[in-house]
């Protein structure tokens, strides 16, 4: 996981040499952020309007490594995120003054609330931002994960669903695992999993198996319900969002007592 920030600079480089298959023309850098350390992408929910505050979805780790059951809500922060455009062209230089979600119980995720509306953006930039999904995923979708550090994308299916997902301390829950197609490398942290079909995100790419470890930092594994242990070196995951639309009410504001909202609570 640690390695999805920046990881090794000369793997990185190595494997920006590798081709991928190019995305089909709904799914490109439209909406897609880079941070410093990992990727991100401008995002809203179903219900968004063009008045409210916008967001950015990446991973929890992506805001620092948090303790086992470490929750933050509602944090002033100033945060910068690179904008591009469709081509992967930086036209914007957005500004995030609230961290308003994040963990690594769970899930992987963290939330920043811009000073600047879904409007704004639009208006300024012609940028639009990226619609959650509400739905739970399903297996074998085309999936297309969109890394804005790097400026690359990544193509392959959801080839299913892990019940418990173990990195080291932390324990995420529903996992999304990609077929090896998608072999994201470091810097690719916080990219978000995009539905080919529709153009909604689905869930944050956050880590993979890098050398075969059993459930230890940079090699998490895979436990099913009945706790059985598999480790599946190569293979890369990320977490699903579609939790997150039930826990906000209106103008974008987070709202973790709302029915539904199942996500971890300080």
């Amino acid at each position: 996981m640690a390695r999805r920030f920046i990881g090794s600079l000369l793997a990185a480089i190595a494997a920006l040499g590798v081709t991928t298959a190019p995305a089909q023309a709904a799914v490109d850098f439209t909406g897609i952020v880079a941070l410093n350390n990992c990727s991100g992408s401008l995002v809203r929910l179903p219900s968004s309007a063009a008045t409210d505050k916008a967001l950015v979805l990446t991973n929890g780790h992506c805001v620092k490594l948090m303790k086992a059951g470490e929750v933050i809500v509602d944090q002033a922060v100033s945060r910068g995120f690179s904008l591009l455009n469709g081509s992967g062209t930086k036209i914007a230089n957005l500004t995030g003054t609230k961290l308003v979600y994040a963990t690594m119980t769970g899930t992987d995720a963290a939330l920043y609330q811009l000073n600047t509306t879904y409007g704004q953006i639009q208006q300024q930039y012609g940028s639009r931002a990226l619609e959650l999904s509400a739905s739970h995923p399903v297996a074998k979708t085309d999936i297309r994960v969109v890394s804005g550090y790097w400026k690359r994308i990544y193509s392959c299916q959801i080839d299913g669903f892990v019940h418990q997902l173990k990195e080291d301390a932390w324990t995420w829950r529903d996992s999304l695992r990609y077929t090896s197609a998608c072999n994201t490398i470091g810097g690719t942290s916080g990219s978000p999993i995009i539905d080919n079909a529709t153009g909604k995100v689905v869930g944050v790419n956050n880590t993979g198996n890098e050398s075969g470890g059993r459930c230890t930092m940079n090699n998490p594994c895979e436990v099913d319900a009945a706790g059985q242990v598999t480790v599946r070196r190569g293979i890369n995951y990320g977490q699903q969002t579609f939790d997150f639309v039930s826990c906000f009410g209106p103008g974008t504001t987070l709202d973790l007592a709302l029915p539904g909202c199942k996500v971890a609570k300080p």
